[in-house]
């Protein structure tokens, strides 16, 4: 009897350490997929700025060709 019982604490044990792994490794994925996200926000992010500082960088050089007509203009 106390065999059996002994028996049916470690089947109980394997059970939940079954689970246990079960979700580690559902957790693994779900970190995995989190971590490419991630990955492909901040590339994104990346490109975004830099298209940002593209158009500060157009702003600013038609403003002085602007800046620069203008004061042509005012030459005249």
């Amino acid at each position: 009897m106390e065999n059996e019982k002994i028996l049916r604490q470690f089947e109980e044990v394997e059970k939940k350490v079954e689970k246990l792994i079960g979700r580690c490794k559902s957790l693994e994925s779900d970190n995995s997929k989190l971590t490419n996200k991630i990955n492909q926000l901040e590339q994104e992010l990346q490109k975004k700025a830099e298209m940002e500082n593209r158009n500060v960088e157009e702003k600013t050089f038609i403003r002085s060709k602007i800046d620069g007509l203008l004061a042509k203009l005012k030459e005249s």
